[in-house]
């Protein structure tokens, strides 16, 4: 469980209106490889075939992935879209988002 679920939720919504998200697979991607990506999310309905390759994607371009409990209907409630692969494109934004999204003790 996150330490805060209803902050993150509000911080997602928060990149989406400012556009320093890249919300969904293609979006994602594209951010990784330009190399604008501060961290990425994954939730909890991401495929197999998805989290392998983001995975693979993060460890690449050395951002953070976080897997989250969150699901793409809880995401799409806060943000307008449903994804189920996230990325922050922001530093600051990014570390809020690290920080809320860790177990207490965790970070």
């Amino acid at each position: 469980m996150m330490r805060d679920e209803a902050k993150l939720l509000s911080l997602l919504g928060l990149c989406r209106k400012a556009n320093l998200a890249g919300f969904g697979h293609d979006a994602a991607k594209k951010a990784l490889r330009d190399k604008r990506a501060r961290l990425c999310l994954l939730g909890s309905e991401a495929s197999p075939r998805l989290r392998e390759e983001f995975r693979a994607l993060t460890a690449e371009a050395n951002v953070p992935l976080l897997e989250l409990a969150l699901t793409a209907a809880q995401i799409k409630q806060a943000a307008q879209v449903p994804a189920g692969v996230i990325t922050i494109n922001e530093k600051g934004l990014a570390r809020k988002i690290f920080d809320c999204a860790q177990e207490p003790g965790e970070a």
